[in-house]
């Protein structure tokens, strides 16, 4: 993770003007497995991330996952509510349909759905209710931002759902939109799946700013799941072009029993989780201009 003199330079510039970035570094499916919880919450204990997204649908969260979270984000972290719509996970509320085994539909069929409008809103807006107020019940408060499992949150009759959800229940959090900046041009090596991100994102930004619904003004991290991926070659261009309050969403975690049964990304996490904790990440934000943005302090 060395970098190089000039690069230092710049960064301390960039400092001395002003223009450090400050971002938000969010750790997806926090509850999700208790290894990964673990690693989350070791992370933001060190500062060297300052948000996760929690997954109260999960079958292993548990409320001393929860106040485990809330000790360890307690001087600046974030905590937000990760709404789970696709297998394997089931749903919290009762009559929700379509069901597949008595669990949501796979991701490819809940998206089809979704884009036919297929779905009912009623029971995708009374589903994420019960995931609001399952969080409210394990935290004690309202989440700080909602985001989406597999960006499900991104799709039609979804994202209106919630819209409604998150002005009634968290008035006061923002939604992760997951395309470039408006005004960014798009990278060369824009892989298909932030392609497709970026492209849902655009109505989804849209409608945020119809229901006076905050969102972040900028989004990186997605990239493809694969076996060979260099996480540690790919982490610097997510930060490029990325603006002051913008989001860089990652999955580190260590893998236990629970996280094979429930998913498929496994050993990447691990990767991610080893690259947050090497004593050089620090000094390869400063490097690029960008700090952490400091969450609400509840210590």
């Amino acid at each position: 993770m060395s970098e190089t003199a000039t690069e230092r330079r710049d960064a301390g510039r960039a400092a001395r003007d002003g223009a450090v970035r400050r971002i938000w570094l969010c750790a997806d499916d926090y509850g999700i497995a208790g290894a990964v919880s673990a690693a989350i919450r070791d992370l933001l204990a060190r500062g060297r991330i300052n948000a996760t997204s929690v997954m109260v649908a999960a079958p292993s969260f548990r409320q001393s996952g929860a106040t485990a979270l809330i000790e360890a984000a307690a001087t600046g972290g974030a905590i937000g509510l990760h709404v789970t719509l696709s297998a394997p996970f089931r749903p919290l509320s009762a009559g929700y349909k379509p069901l597949f085994a008595d669990a949501f539909p796979p991701l490819w069929a809940m998206a089809g759905l979704a884009l036919v409008h297929a779905l009912k809103p009623e029971l995708l807006a009374t589903e994420i209710s019960s995931q609001c107020e399952a969080f409210r019940s394990a935290f004690g408060r309202a989440p700080d931002f909602v985001d989406g499992h597999q960006h499900i949150h991104l799709f039609p009759q979804i994202r209106d759902a919630l819209f409604h959800v998150v002005k009634e229940a968290a008035p006061n959090a923002w939604v992760r939109q997951c395309g470039r900046p408006a005004a960014a041009p798009a990278p060369q090596n824009l892989d298909s799946k932030a392609r497709v991100l970026d492209w849902l994102s655009r109505r989804f930004r849209k409608l945020a700013q119809l229901y006076e619904v905050r969102t972040n003004p900028g989004f990186a991290g997605a990239y493809d799941f694969r076996p060979d991926a260099d996480y540690a070659a790919l982490f610097p261009a997510f930060l490029d072009g990325l603006p002051d309050g913008g989001v860089v969403m990652c999955h580190p975690g260590v893998v236990d029993p629970e996280l094979e049964r429930l998913d498929p990304l496994t050993e990447l996490r691990e990767r991610e989780y080893a690259f947050f904790s090497d004593d050089a990440f620090p000094d390869l934000l400063v490097a690029h201009g960008v700090a952490l943005q400091r969450g609400p302090d509840r210590a």
